[in-house]
């Protein structure tokens, strides 16, 4: 067994230790489904998320394709593909991070932390930033309609459980949108 393979293993493992809802797609722990809890003291507070990785050969020095499987309203994650737009995994990628670190502290920051000058969903982006109370409304409103949480690892209709995108994160997103690593207040 490789290296990576052993990495690989190792970081899903932490994962599940850690109380995640961990689901393969494959036999081969490249391709799973992670169940994730809004952050406490958020708007998406109480929210559960699937979240599908996709693990590259080459990971850990090869930074995990991340995306929302179910809705999710918030600027720097696309409405379509659930696509995120977040510096630290599309381009400031280091093999000293792993997947604990996407779920514990990139995805709750970027939660806490929109960015509505870089967005990838235009629309929540505008919301937000003319009519803030409308926008928080409407997130919660997504949190109630598509995050609860006796539906997480319930495939729903029309689902997609194929990436098709033609257009990577990378191309999408800007080097500002960088998201420190840093536990929020």
């Amino acid at each position: 067994m490789s290296s990576q393979s052993k990495r690989r293993e190792m970081d899903v493992m932490k994962l599940m230790m850690n109380d995640y809802v961990v689901e393969p797609i494959n036999d081969v722990l490249n391709e799973f489904i992670v169940g994730f809890h809004g952050p406490k003291e958020s708007l998406y507070e109480g929210g559960v998320w699937k979240i599908r990785v996709e693990l590259p050969d080459a990971y850990p020095y090869k930074s995990p394709s991340i995306r929302f499987v179910n809705k999710i309203l918030h600027p720097n994650v696309d409405e379509t593909s659930g696509s995120v737009c977040l510096d630290v995994i599309n381009q400031s990628w280091s093999p000293m991070f792993d997947l604990l670190n996407i779920f514990e502290v990139f995805l709750p920051q970027l939660l806490l932390y929109p960015n509505p000058s870089h967005p990838l969903n235009r629309d929540a982006a505008s919301l937000m930033m003319k009519d803030r109370k409308q926008y928080d409304q409407k997130v919660k409103e997504f949190c109630e309609l598509y995050a609860k949480k006796e539906n997480i690892m319930k495939p729903t209709a029309g689902e997609e459980t194929d990436d098709d995108e033609d257009v990577t994160e990378e191309e999408t997103c800007s080097s500002e949108d960088e998201i420190d690593g840093r536990a929020g207040p």
